[in-house]
């Protein structure tokens, strides 16, 4: 059976801000899947522990008030969160997510800060296999023009997103985006196995890190962009 056919974990973190070294969790959710088809949802809402900031808010929707009174210990959740998404992979199923790399990252310094085991020292050095939908995408149809936000690569690939920016509606579409792909390029993608794509997307977004920095240094020479995958 071809991956995309298969079971498929989604995972997604809505937060307080977009750097992941210092952002919190602020909601989260995980979704198992088969072929796309929704099987089950693991929700969860944290009280950040730190001001939620307006412009968040207005993202995902969720405010100090609720989160403080109606959110878990962020200590607590994280562990959770962590152990939950942990014990998919280490069942052998892939975790799909959309711009892997900032959750992923975010979710290892929430448990570096709370004095949790990293995702790493849970699963013996290696998170994985992953399969990022924003990296496929870049990769497999690098010339399309047009920006590559989840919602509008909803829509290139014919994904209902409902409800954009809560946790468990992304992360399902995250998932059907990446049955697309698999589905629509059997040879760049669908056809190999999630470690073999797993490992291709490492040189696929350094390769587009590597590109973007250079483009960029044109202008600002001390120009950046992370080359690391899954994990910065």
């Amino acid at each position: 059976m071809t991956w995309w056919k298969g079971p498929l974990v989604g995972f997604d973190l809505e937060t307080t801000g977009t750097d992941p070294e210092e952002s919190r969790i602020v909601t989260a959710a995980l979704v198992e899947t088969v072929g796309g088809r929704l099987e089950s949802t693991a929700n969860w809402l944290l009280d950040p522990g730190v001001p939620i900031p307006a412009e968040a808010t207005a993202i995902h929707g969720i405010g100090d008030a609720y989160a403080r009174e109606r959110g878990r210990p962020a200590a607590e959740a994280v562990e959770e969160i962590a152990r939950t998404l942990c014990g998919q992979l280490a069942l052998g199923r892939p975790v799909v997510a959309f711009n892997a790399a900032f959750d992923l990252s975010l979710l290892d310094a929430e448990l570096r800060r709370h004095g949790r085991p990293t995702l790493a020292d849970r699963l013996g050095g290696r998170v994985g296999p992953v399969l990022d939908a924003m990296v496929i995408d870049r990769a497999v149809d690098k010339y399309r023009k047009g920006s590559r936000t989840l919602q509008r690569v909803c829509e290139v690939y014919g994904v209902e997103l409902t409800d954009a920016h809560h946790a468990g509606s992304d992360a399902l579409a995250a998932v059907r985006v990446a049955v697309a792909l698999g589905e629509r390029y059997p040879h760049q993608a669908g056809n190999l196995g999630p470690d073999d794509l797993h490992d291709r997307q490492v040189g696929w977004h350094r390769d587009w890190a590597e590109s973007l920095q250079a483009w960029l240094r044109r202008k600002d020479p001390a120009a950046t962009i992370d080359p690391r995958w899954p994990l910065r």
